[in-house]
């Protein structure tokens, strides 16, 4: 009943901030977020364009965030497979100079679940004050650190969001950073430490941007990851909430890992309510009315209400699933991963095994378990911790690991 009312609650809520977003132009009628074809030659980070822009936690009348410079970027980086595409992100730097040791610290912030329309991306939101990520951001920017959010792939520019799917989504929050440096005007330093922290959808987009920086980005002087609950195995993910509350975000995962490998073929499966389903989430936010909506009309359906034949039940599905299972490379710094014991949408045993096998594989991970958190308390109660760690790791710092220690 619990998780009932919260999906009644967000549809409340989604209808308070639509009706201050409405009547701004969304990405998909913005010039700015149509990238010029061919793509202009150059490496993954680079900058194909930038804009002033506003970060404000004001839905109303959009007062800036003060001292606070801020752009918009459309940048290179590559999908996937590795091809190359152009995504869209934010970049925040204070104004005041930098205090503390050597370079100002970047983050690079993987953003949570919003949705599959381009009008969820946040390089839209954080500057229309309708962001629920606004105040986690707002906090590192007064510790003087630099912020840089991604869009990731297909959330402002052209293309179906790929929601989830490893790959993309670490090469987007790696990239991410590398713009941030090469913003005209931003003063970031390309050998300054960088901090990769996400939650939830964005703490597996930066588990994988951990993994991935050693091989990817090693420009990057990455000083420590920071993911918090974080879907390691979308496999277990999108069985533990078949019939529940949050069906619809595995349904999300599947358009997202479809428009990634065509070769999924994810409309074979579909019957009619399938079909009807997914055309419909492909434009919404779940931060507006009809999304909102969306999310409890699906609430307590199973995958199988949506399919002629459940596609995690064949090898090409699962093969692509696993393959972006995180713990099967050693992240490239320290990891502070935290989860809400009593997770109800990302469950916490395989968060723990996530946890396992870094150790395993030798990572420094300091893991926190937060006994009486669910997934959206966690979120609130691991900030503050996540961000004294990276703190400690932008100090050159060490960190204790909990490897090898009762969980």
């Amino acid at each position: 009943m619990r998780t009932r009312h919260r999906a009644a609650a967000l549809a409340v809520a989604a209808l308070a901030l639509v009706g201050a977003t409405a009547c701004r132009p969304t990405p998909d009628q913005d010039a700015f977020y149509t990238p010029p074809q061919p793509l202009p030659a150059g490496v993954p980070g680079t900058v194909i364009r930038s804009r002033p822009s506003t970060f404000t936690l004001d839905p109303v009348a959009r007062t800036p965030v003060p001292g606070v410079r801020s752009w918009q970027v459309l940048y290179r980086s590559q999908n996937a497979g590795g091809g190359g595409i152009a995504t869209s992100g934010t970049v925040l730097v204070p104004t005041a100079a930098w205090t503390g040791t050597g370079s100002r610290p970047l983050v690079t912030y993987a953003v949570g679940t919003r949705g599959l329309g381009d009008a969820c991306a946040p390089s839209y939101t954080l500057a229309q004050g309708s962001d629920y990520e606004g105040a986690a951001i707002a906090a590192l920017l007064a510790r003087g650190w630099a912020v840089a959010i991604t869009d990731y792939q297909g959330l402002g520019t052209p293309g179906t969001h790929t929601y989830t799917v490893g790959p993309a989504q670490g090469r987007a929050v790696l990239d991410m950073a590398r713009a941030a440096q090469r913003v005209p005007g931003s003063g970031l330093s390309r050998s300054g430490p960088v901090g990769i922290m996400g939650y939830s959808q964005g703490g597996g987009a930066a588990g994988w941007a951990g993994e991935m920086a050693r091989s990817y980005a090693p420009d990057l002087r990455v000083a420590g990851i920071a993911p918090g609950g974080v879907p390691g195995d979308l496999i277990a993910v999108a069985d533990f909430v078949d019939g529940s509350a949050w069906v619809a975000l595995a349904l999300m995962a599947a358009v997202g890992f479809d428009t990634a490998y065509p070769e999924l073929k994810l409309a074979s499966y579909l019957n009619d309510r399938g079909r009807d389903l997914i055309a419909r989430s492909k434009t919404l936010c779940l931060a507006s009315a009809d999304g909102a909506s969306g999310l409890v009309t699906a609430a307590f359906t199973h995958r199988a209400d949506y399919v002629t034949r459940d596609p995690l039940a064949t090898p090409a599905w699962r093969n692509r699933l696993n393959a972006s299972r995180l713990g099967g490379v050693t992240p490239a710094a320290p990891v502070f991963q935290y989860h809400g014991l009593l997770d109800e949408l990302v469950p916490y045993d395989q968060a723990a095994a996530t946890r396992d096998r870094w150790c395993a594989r030798g990572a420094d991970v300091t893991f926190v378990t937060l006994p009486v958190a669910e997934h959206v308390t966690a979120m609130v109660e691991g900030l503050p911790l996540a961000m004294e760690f990276l703190a400690a790791r932008f100090a050159g710092r060490p960190v204790p690991s909990t490897c090898g220690l009762p969980a």
